[in-house]
């Protein structure tokens, strides 16, 4: 589908609006209620009256096209809570989740589900697999770790808070990072808790977590304090901290720097992004800074053609030059339409908004080139690639196996 215009819609805001009320609300309540920022729905809060509303689509000349392959049903999507549940890929199956518990397997070249569990609880974090391992979190705070031949609960552990990010692990331990700036090591075979690695948390944060990266010896992760930190895989043990950004104003909303997008491990390198802050890349062993520069996201980063792609807080797309400044270009078109963060498939960048269209951009000039909408009640959760594929789990819960063209 190429509409050649959308008009706004209504109780959908941009981003940065959004996250500047929830922030000031979620203070007033913390303070007057005792509530925890971590349980607030953001969308909740809003008028029909938009500032800033997002930027109508416009037709484009077609240079690619996504066919669809299958499409399952994954329960109710991200549900009524602003979830981020993002399906994940390994051995040739994709895991997904959904908020009224739903975790499904799919074979991914034939769209057959291989099982479907049902867990007790609202899921708000997923979804993690590997090492025969699925992994997601629920919103009474506890970890819930599946058998990937069978979807059988092997075991859940009951963590400090609420986990909002996808459990990772590499076959020893199962790390997650909850909303009250933990990061916390259970072990693989029964959930006993390894260790805990704790954080000081600013007075205001964003609802949202970047997920750990475990490498050789090594747990990595963002927090909201615009910390990177590594620490032991073994026992939790302090390795390096370096900051991603440092805050800056008078209020505290001013001062907020979450590092919430997905780190981006790249060999010897990772790169992570923070909001009102920088993109950094360091290195993995010592936390040396190997270059940076100005940006602020909350999503994560992608790479492909010598190039670091992020899209900022006002879904503006850029394409940096990779260990520099150079910005080869950028891309405006969807400015405010709420977008997810980059995915390469092919030799184009896939981003997904709130109205449910898929969007490829060019990764030579950043030109919108394919458009097609796969879910009428929009896409958050992050956009998967794999051999020419493309699959988009949207809000209402279906899962879709695009083919690029």
């Amino acid at each position: 589908m190429n509409p050649t215009s959308t008009g706004p819609i209504q109780n959908c805001v941009n981003s940065g609006i959004r996250l500047l009320v929830l922030l000031v609300l979620a203070s007033a309540l913390t303070a007057c209620a005792g509530f925890s920022a971590s349980s607030l729905n953001p969308l909740s809060w809003f008028s029909d009256d938009e500032v800033d509303p997002p930027t109508p689509l416009v037709a484009i000349p077609v240079e690619a096209t996504l066919t669809r392959q299958w499409s399952v049903n994954v329960g109710n999507g991200q549900g009524k809570n602003y979830t981020e549940i993002t399906p994940s890929i390994d051995g040739g199956v994709i895991y997904a989740a959904s908020e009224d518990g739903a975790v499904v397997a799919i074979e991914i070249s034939t769209g057959n589900t291989l099982w479907r569990t049902r867990i007790e609880g609202v899921i708000t974090g997923g979804v993690g697999s590997g090492d025969g391992l699925v992994m997601v979190a629920t919103e009474s705070a506890e970890l819930v770790v599946l058998n990937q031949a069978d979807g059988t609960i092997k075991w859940q552990h009951a963590v400090s808070s609420e986990v909002l990010s996808a459990p990772q692990t590499n076959g020893d331990i199962v790390v997650a990072q909850t909303v009250d700036d933990k990061l916390v090591a259970l072990d693989a075979d029964d959930g006993e808790q390894r260790w805990i690695y704790e954080t000081t948390q600013p007075a205001l944060t964003l609802r949202g977590s970047s997920k750990p990266v475990i490498t050789t010896g090594a747990v990595i992760a963002g927090f909201s304090n615009g910390t990177l930190v590594a620490v032991s895989a073994e026992d939790g043990v302090y390795l390096w901290e370096e900051r991603v950004a440092v805050p800056e104003g008078e209020y505290d909303i001013d001062r907020v720097i979450d590092v919430d997008g997905d780190l981006l491990l790249d060999g010897g390198r990772i790169l992570a992004a923070s909001y009102q802050g920088n993109l950094m890349a360091f290195e993995v062993t010592s936390g040396r800074i190997v270059w940076g520069m100005e940006a602020s996201s909350y999503h994560g980063m992608e790479q492909g053609f010598g190039n670091i792609y992020y899209c900022d807080d006002k879904s503006q797309v850029f394409a940096i030059r990779d260990n520099s400044e150079d910005i080869v270009w950028d891309n405006s078109d969807l400015l405010n339409r709420q977008i997810t963060a980059p995915t390469a498939v092919g030799n184009y960048i896939a981003v997904a908004d709130y109205d449910g269209y898929v969007h490829l951009l060019s990764q030579i000039d950043g030109r919108i080139v394919g458009r097609i909408q796969a879910d009428n009640d929009g896409v958050r959760a992050n956009l998967l690639a794999e051999n020419g594929r493309l699959y988009v789990f949207g809000n209402s819960g279906r899962l879709t196996a695009y083919q690029l063209q």
